[in-house]
């Protein structure tokens, strides 16, 4: 079991920073840290985690989707460690949906990513994949990589008044849980 890291916040200079590659992912170090990662991210409701947002260049992200308080919606999956990673195809389709962030707490914004994305990364047992990914774990995957990137949400939104406030957030996905269950009973 791992320990609950402090989260960088946006201002900090790693969040803009490019992560550099894993050497050796087998490293005690490296395995105690994504343990590090996994407890992190499911102690702050999250879906995913990178290594800069816990104040360490290493590209390193968690992927560990669950429906909770923060995205109630969410598909399982996870936690999986995400080493070295990178988008081999991407598909010309976008989504816009609404996107947060640890290390931006109480804002949402709209943002649009590509619908299907195809990958390559190393698993923390050293393994070689290549996967694809659709809907909202392609999603994260492609949020995760922009913070490896020094990129953050923010960066993507089309339009700033496609930003609100978590706890207006809040309200309109407990209004459109509520109108979705009307449909179901209608």
């Amino acid at each position: 079991m791992g320990k609950i890291l402090e989260i960088s916040e946006l201002g900090h200079p790693i969040l803009r920073k490019r992560a550099s590659e894993v050497e050796n992912v087998q490293d005690v170090k490296v395995q105690n840290f994504i343990d590090d990662l996994i407890e992190t991210c499911t102690d702050s409701n999250g879906v995913g985690i990178a290594a800069p947002q816990v104040y360490k260049s290493d590209r390193i992200f968690i992927i560990s989707s669950r429906p909770n308080i923060r995205y109630p919606n969410a598909p399982e999956l996870g936690p999986v460690a995400i080493v070295n990673p990178e988008i081999t195809y991407f598909s010309d389709e976008k989504v816009k949906d609404w996107e947060g962030c640890l290390s931006i707490p109480g804002i949402r914004g709209l943002v649009p990513r590509h619908k299907t994305i195809k990958v390559k990364y190393q698993t923390r047992d050293g393994e070689d994949v290549e996967n694809e990914f659709s809907d909202f774990i392609a999603r994260i995957f492609q949020h995760e990589l922009d913070h490896l990137d020094g990129i953050v949400f923010l960066d993507r939104i089309d339009n700033n008044k496609e930003l609100v406030t978590e706890r207006e957030y809040q309200r309109l996905i407990t209004k459109e849980m509520e109108e979705g269950d009307l449909e179901k009973e209608g």
